[in-house]
């Protein structure tokens, strides 16, 4: 019972579209509309508003760690469960018919939540890809992949299983994007449209 409790929880957390309500409440509209159709702060950046895109990112990455955090004071073993459910709950909210974004922030504050040194490496990694680069979808699938690397290397064993399972879902929810990447014509933050 406490895994389901965990899952439920952590569902429900990060199913909340802070991305969406944040857009409509400033008058951006329905972003599901514009760009790639996802809820998270990539997509809301495309509404030319950089604060509600950062704002969007905060709050979902507060979501994840949330989660994370809360399930830990009740349930201590079901916090990889609460971890995956916060990840599944933001990228298939059942309000929104089950599409929401892809992930990436949430993970980040699943990952601080689970520990902060691999939530640390996902932030560098993160970070890092996304001012070498400029593409979003290559730091975000590169930091998911260094955070279950990460977990490995640094002895959270336990964890290697949830972030392993959050990696490879966030990875096959860009495979637009690889399929962009491999083409050269994946967009950069801040270039032409």
């Amino acid at each position: 019972m406490d895994w389901l409790w965990a899952l439920a929880l952590g569902y429900f957390l990060g199913s909340i579209p802070f991305g969406l309500v944040l857009a409509m409440a400033a008058g951006k509209g329905d972003i599901r509309q514009i760009g790639s159709g996802n809820i998270g702060a990539t997509n809301v950046l495309r509404t030319g508003s950089k604060w509600l895109a950062a704002v969007t990112l905060l709050l979902d990455l507060g979501k994840g760690y949330f989660a994370v955090w809360l399930v830990w004071q009740f349930f201590p073993l079901a916090v990889p469960v609460a971890a995956f459910g916060a990840v599944v709950g933001h990228c298939f909210p059942v309000w929104l018919r089950f599409k929401g974004g892809k992930g990436v922030a949430t993970n980040a504050g699943v990952s601080f939540g689970l520990a902060w040194p691999i939530g640390l490496t996902y932030a560098v990694v993160w970070l890092g890809v996304l001012a070498l680069t400029r593409i979003s979808s290559l730091a975000g699938m590169s930091s998911v992949v260094a955070a279950a690397v990460a977990a490995a290397v640094l002895g959270y064993d336990q964890f290697i299983p949830v972030l392993g399972g959050i990696a490879v879902l966030v990875i096959w929810l860009h495979r637009a994007n690889l399929k962009r990447l491999t083409q050269g014509t994946e967009p950069r933050v801040g270039g032409k449209k």
